[in-house]
């Protein structure tokens, strides 16, 4: 009797997978299903995209990573999920995320709460703080970088920083 249901229930979890393989396959499916797991900026499966002929003058503030390719002037506010600047991203912008990986060119200040991340393509003028800092070579950059867990973990932003410190020169 014992036998009987164990051969049922292996043919009942084979069954499944079976039909499941050609769909993994075929070049439509995959190309579908695997697009937006190899997104570094869709990992929670949520993410939007300001394409790189969106222009937005004010504040973006939301619940979802987002990639940046156009023009904001104004503030991002990110507090629990990733912020992309694309190649194409110019920000006349304060920035504040979880974590934030800069491309383009941003004017403004920058507060990541877990790292923050400046390619070899970027060009940044402003002060950055965070616990956590990649700065790649060849990178453009202008201002001061704060290294502290405490400062970025609290409300303390790269704006207040920029008002205690007295000097103006590049890092």
């Amino acid at each position: 009797m014992f036998d009987r249901n164990k051969d049922k229930t292996n043919e009942r979890t084979e069954a499944p997978a079976s039909p499941a393989a050609p769909a993994e396959t075929s070049n439509t499916g995959a190309s579908y299903r695997s697009a937006p797991a190899a997104s570094p900026s869709s990992a929670s499966g949520k993410a939007a995209v300001l394409g790189a002929t969106i222009k937005v003058k004010g504040d973006i503030s939301g619940d979802e990573n987002l990639l940046i390719e156009g023009q904001v002037d104004g503030s991002v506010m990110l507090a629990n999920h990733e912020l992309t600047i694309g190649k194409t991203g110019r920000l006349n912008a304060d920035l504040t995320a979880k974590t934030i990986r800069i491309d383009g060119e941003v004017n403004g200040d920058i507060t990541g709460k877990d790292k923050v991340v400046v390619s070899s393509t970027s060009h940044i003028k402003g002060n950055i703080v965070t616990p956590k800092m990649t700065l790649e070579e060849g990178a453009r950059f202008k201002g001061t970088i704060d290294i502290d867990p405490s400062h970025a973990n609290s409300n303390t932003s790269a704006a207040s920083l920029k008002s205690s410190s007295t000097s103006d020169k590049p890092a």
